[in-house]
């Protein structure tokens, strides 16, 4: 440990020192007894498994056997001194050896930190702000609209571009009457107002008609990405080869059949079109409502996090980031990712499990098997075969337990919002769905 991390930990109000006696005597009787058992099957050259004198086995595995059973016997004294004092430990311990004292006892003192202890607060001024969305016909039609966009089809148009439109260009850019890198292309599609281009390059397309050129200038940004360009004014040359107009698909049984209503029935796709939408909104307000309450919980709730499990969580949070790179194909090893990033986000995690831990065992919110099958079948509804998907999580012990760490979190939420001051808020559709303007 470095000397910074030292007294960091200096620092921590949760930080406890112990001292702790090992007797020689015994940590010479432990290594003798160590390595008569390794006398039973050690090879050496020369003899015969088991048969190799206890004299040349203490030669070389003497001090292997004697650090072990020094270990052991500071596990132990350790352990016993915690218990004594019903010390809960977070993280391992660190061990400094203490100035040899006399030839036949051995003292060292242990550094660590325990968990914090607290009782958790009243809840009663807390106030929190909870989202409430009721599904309608309008959000039903919105919700269609987007699903024909996402079936647009482009169709020649005999005229000029409109935004929305999409069009195939030639195009040369010319810096002081030079072409400049990255200014030229052939056949080029551009869906005319997304964005794509700068903003001078895009109004000079509307209005452009097949088999019509252009020349026009444009000013690229200060803030552009291509420093030779920044600020810079340029001219271009422009040929448009075709336009089209987008066509949305009707409203009709073909349409329903593409979204998996099998007879075309549009009763049908409007109903199962609101079923997903009031899950979908469901669970956006709870992850709302969920994270007013942790946010609750944390502020009722001020304790401080072990630096031990901090820097545990950091790491792992790093390596998590790590993953995520190697899973989309990026080359991890060449992007540094320091766990010091996650220490804030980490201390967060790690005092909100110790609350709610707290919370749960003090409340006795644990979750009941009932609560656990309501939240697997609740998931297993998005699915073709809900009961499939239920049969695969209770033949999973690991996707169990998460399913029981989700029904626990929903009966901390339900606590905390029967304790505390609830408003309820009316929430626009676009905001709760994370729709852009």
């Amino acid at each position: 440990m470095t000397q910074e991390q030292t007294q960091a930990s200096q620092a921590s109000s949760l930080e406890r020192r112990i001292d702790m006696t090992v007797m020689t005597v015994e940590v010479e009787r432990d290594a003798e007894q160590r390595l008569k058992r390794m006398s039973r099957t050690v090879k050496m050259a020369g003899f015969r498994p088991g048969k190799v004198p206890f004299k040349l086995v203490a030669q070389q595995y003497g001090p292997q056997a004697h650090s072990e059973a020094l270990g052991a016997a500071v596990e132990k004294a350790f352990g016993d001194k915690v218990r004594e004092q019903s010390l809960r430990v977070a993280g391992y311990p660190r061990i400094e050896p203490k100035p040899a004292g006399s030839a036949d006892k051995l003292e060292f003192s242990a550094v660590f930190e325990i968990y914090p202890e607290f009782q958790v607060a009243d809840l009663a001024s807390s106030e929190i702000e909870k989202p409430v969305f009721q599904v309608t016909d309008a959000e039903v039609e919105k919700t269609i609209d987007a699903l024909r966009k996402q079936r647009t089809v482009f169709v020649p148009a005999e005229r000029p571009a409109h935004k929305d439109d999409r069009i195939v260009i030639d195009f040369t850019g010319r810096k002081d009457g030079e072409e400049f890198a990255g200014g030229k292309s052939s056949d080029f599609t551009l869906l005319v107002g997304a964005g794509r281009m700068v903003s001078d390059f895009e109004v000079a397309m509307e209005g452009l008609a097949e088999g019509q050129a252009k020349t026009f200038d444009v000013t690229f940004p200060e803030d552009y990405h291509g420093k030779d360009l920044a600020g810079q004014t340029v001219q271009f040359e422009v040929l448009c080869k075709k336009v089209e107009a987008p066509q949305l698909p009707e409203v009709d049984a073909e349409f329903a059949k593409l979204l998996g209503i099998h007879d075309g029935d549009l009763a049908k796709m409007r109903d199962e079109i609101r079923a997903n939408l009031e899950r979908e909104v469901k669970k956006r307000l709870q992850a709302r409502i969920k994270n007013q309450v942790m946010d609750a919980l944390l502020a009722a709730n001020p304790i401080e996090a072990p630096k031990a499990l901090v820097d545990a969580e950091s790491q792992q949070m790093a390596q998590n980031a790590l993953n995520d790179l190697k899973a989309r194909g990026m080359m991890a090893k060449d992007i540094p990712v320091e766990s010091s990033w996650f220490s804030d986000q980490a201390a967060k995690r790690v005092k909100l499990g110790l609350v709610l831990a707290e919370v749960v065992k003090s409340k006795e919110l644990h979750a009941n098997a009932g609560q656990i099958k309501a939240v697997i079948e609740d998931f297993s509804q998005t699915f073709e075969d809900p009961q499939e998907v239920v049969r695969w999580y209770y033949s999973q012990p690991q996707r169990m337990a998460e399913a029981e760490a989700l029904a626990v979190e929903n009966n901390v939420v339900e606590w905390v919002l029967a304790c505390a001051r609830v408003n309820e808020k009316q929430m626009d559709f676009d905001e709760l769905m994370g729709n852009g303007a």
